[in-house]
């Protein structure tokens, strides 16, 4: 029997309608729709008005949470437009306890205002403040100070995070700070300057090495080229006065995804205007909460940053050239989290910098860095920060883990998170529903990310072109552009940016507005939406659809005709050639050849490994022996973790071993096992000379290993090799009776 054909939908169903329901499917869909419509256009007055209020009083932080303030930067030495402020949790979370290591997130600076950690209940902030954790946010002002730098900003954070220490003396731990896009790179120049302030770090979204990309994808990487350099941020300084406007942007940003900004986010308003009123209204607080930065500030960022790319090549120098920003000084593990459906930062422009800044994972060990980072499928560049389903998997497994990734032993490893089983082993030493294992990594599973590196060559010659088109602007364009305008030509630029002028042009102050009103509270009133299977109704859907098709299509041949002009400029020799760029000249970026600091930092280490083969405490004896027992995949995993603290958390307080102590093992043994791991066990019986200790360190071992379930042949073997050094195997002697 042959299939039944599927029912006709959306445009093809409306040709097999009878006059009369097609009549009838009509005038309900034509109500409906009109109903939409004024809907609609009454949301977009009152984003409007909510636009204004916001800008009448002063632009706060767009945070669910109250917040106290803790230190104002205007007040400083140095001033800067930012402050430091402390998160009040509300009746739905726990009481913050002071001794809890403390969570700073520091927002992104880039166009738009505070709040993007912190505008959901399901957040940064709010994952914190479920685990108890007190909560601090670095927040910022809509207007510059008047001579504020980005070395003044860093200087603020930096102060910012001693104040947070200071508060938390006696924390069981230094502070967890996060970085969210532009924060990131706020943040790894905050911990690279300031490195005994800080804890683990987590990078969110955040660009570090800005030339890197796949061909093919990530046509932002571009933009400077094809604008010839950084001489227009520049320009669009003068423009306002001194002061960049954060418009251009947001602008920038929109302009990636066009059938997002100019169809599929009002169409969805509209489709769905009797539920989506609220969540539209809340975004698009933070989304048209535009701020300015000072002239300087911007022309430092696409400088260093945007066009320079010089953070990850270790080439950003404080404006005295007394500081230099090293990533390499970072004590603490830095987590990286990007994701493959984020177009703004894709995962090469987040991880590059390892290969950049080290030649091997046997570099990073030496430098005792952890490196841990995490990659999502599919979330967008916004759903990083804002998405509740990232806040309750990602964020909130990687912040519990914090202590444990602090125990990892210096390397490279990848964050992978999965959903438990109910037959998987080892529940009872899990917390809610996911598992977090760390996957050692290699440079080559970063470098397998890219199509290759020898196309960020073209960038050097883009670095070196915009620095003579800089040149030039600076001497002739800039004092020109200056004698004609003002303060007062500034504003009115601003205020009729469009991102701007759809906002306050559909509030109130226009009087064409007042009608929306009236007649939205009547058709609230009144509403009679049409029904989910109305063939119109469908066909509504199916032509927006093809309308997003086609707003796509010309995205991808817009940026397809974008990555061809800028290779033909910039890949060709002879401009090469013509800003001083040789072929010897090009490629250079990367990991430096070993320097004579660097041998001798070996030697040191080496030497001071050496002398800790004989000597250390139990806990060292026993963090040696997990090391040396661990699976044959080396991957770390969060249930053997958790079951440890269970069982130091046992013992006598008089005996019980300090967190703190137990990760500086770990640390510490992971260099004597990786050194010489037989003759690291050989000297196992020195380190516990204590018949009973070894017995009972042995079984601790035991029990912790088997929380991944049955230990593997490979780990059995270790385990009986073990016994035997320490002698464990042979039978006890009775005791004699007194």
């Amino acid at each position: 029997m042959a299939d039944k054909a599927p029912p006709p939908s959306g445009l093809s169903a409306l040709s097999g309608l009878w006059p009369m329901r097609a009549a009838q499917s009509a005038a309900e869909y034509g109500i409906d729709a009109w109903q939409r419509t004024v809907l609609t256009m009454d949301v977009l007055r009152e984003r409007g008005n909510q636009y204004l209020e916001h800008t009448k009083s002063g632009k706060p932080p767009v945070l669910v949470f109250d917040y106290d303030m803790v230190l104002d930067a205007r007040e400083f030495q140095k001033p800067a437009n930012y402050a430091l402020v402390r998160i009040r949790p509300d009746a739905s979370h726990a009481r913050t306890d002071p001794n809890k290591r403390p969570f700073v997130v520091i927002d992104p600076r880039a166009g738009h205002g505070p709040g993007i950690g912190g505008f959901k209940m399901d957040s940064e902030i709010g994952i914190a403040l479920q685990h108890g954790h007190p909560c601090y946010f670095v927040m910022f002002f809509p207007i510059p100070m008047p001579g504020q730098t980005i070395e003044s900003v860093c200087a603020a954070e930096i102060a910012f995070m001693r104040k947070v220490n200071e508060l938390h003396a006696e924390a069981d731990g230094k502070p967890f700070v996060i970085g969210n896009c532009q924060g990131g790179w706020a943040l790894i120049m905050l911990a690279a300057l300031a490195p005994q302030e800080v804890g683990p770090i987590l990078l969110a979204g955040s660009p570090v090495s800005y030339w890197a990309g796949v061909e093919g994808k990530n046509p932002m990487r571009y933009s400077g080229g094809l604008m010839g350099g950084t001489w227009l941020a520049s320009l669009a300084g003068d423009l306002g006065h001194g002061k960049f406007d954060g418009a251009h942007l947001v602008s920038n940003f929109e302009g990636l995804n066009p059938s997002n900004t100019y169809w599929s986010k009002l169409y969805n308003l509209y489709s769905q205007v009797d539920t989506e009123r609220e969540r539209f209204l809340e975004f698009e607080k933070w989304w048209g909460g535009l701020f300015l930065m000072n002239k300087e500030e911007m022309e430092w960022i696409t400088k260093n940053l945007f066009v320079g790319n010089k953070l990850s090549a270790g080439e950003v120098e404080s404006f005295d050239g007394k500081h230099r920003v090293d990533i390499r000084n970072i004590r603490t593990p830095i987590v990286v989290f990007a994701s493959w459906g984020d177009n703004i930062t894709p995962p090469q422009q987040a991880l590059n910098w390892i290969p950049d800044v080290y030649a091997s994972v046997d570099e990073i060990r030496l430098n005792e860095q952890t490196i841990v980072y995490c990659l999502h499928e599919k979330i967008g560049h916004l759903g990083i920060f804002v998405s509740a389903g990232v806040a309750k998997r990602e964020t909130s497994e990687l912040a519990s883990a914090l202590d444990l990734i602090e125990t990892l032993p210096p390397g490279l490893y990848e964050a992978v998170i999965q959903d438990t089983q109910p037959d998987m082993p080892g529940l009872a030493y899990l917390e809610g529903r996911y598992l977090i294992q760390f996957v050692p990594r290699t440079l080559d599973d970063i470098l397998a990310f890219d199509d290759g590196r020898k196309d960020e060559q073209a960038f050097e010659v883009v670095d070196r072109v915009a620095q003579i088109n800089q040149g030039l602007y600076d001497t002739f364009g800039s004092p020109l552009v200056k004698a004609m305008t003002s303060e007062a030509s500034a504003e009115a630029t601003r205020a009729t940016n469009p991102a701007r002028m759809e906002r306050w042009g559909l509030s109130n102050l226009n009087p064409w507005m007042f009608w929306v009103q009236a007649l939205a509270e009547n058709v609230r009133a009144n509403r009679r939406p049409a029904a989910p299977d109305n063939p119109f109704t469908q066909a509504e859907r199916e032509v927006s659809g093809r309308i997003e098709q086609s707003l796509d299509r010309v995205r991808d041949a817009r940026d397809e005709m974008s990555e061809r002009m800028f290779k033909a400029i910039y890949e060709a020799p002879w401009l090469a050639a013509a800003v001083g760029l040789g072929t010897d000249a090009l490629g250079r970026r990367g990991p430096k050849s070993a320097t004579w600091e660097q041998d001798e930092l070996k030697r040191l280490k080496r030497q001071e490994i050496e002398s800790q083969f004989e000597t250390g405490t139990p806990v060292d004896a026993w963090a040696r022996l997990l090391l040396y027992v661990r699976r044959e995949e080396n991957v770390v995993d969060e249930r053997p973790f958790n079951l440890m603290r269970r069982m130091i958390d046992e013992i006598e307080p008089e005996h019980r071993p300090t967190l703190a102590a137990i990760k500086s093992a770990m640390k510490r043994q992971a260099f004597v096992v990786a050194l010489d791991e037989e003759r690291a066990i050989a000297a196992l019986p020195r380190l516990v000379p204590e018949m009973h200790q070894r017995r009972k360190g042995f079984e601790a071992a035991r029990k912790v290993a088997s929380a991944r379930g049955k230990p593997t042949p490979h780990q059995e073997e270790r385990f009986r090799r073990v016994a035997a050094i320490l002698s464990l195997d042979a039978p006890v002697r009775p005791r004699r009776a007194a």
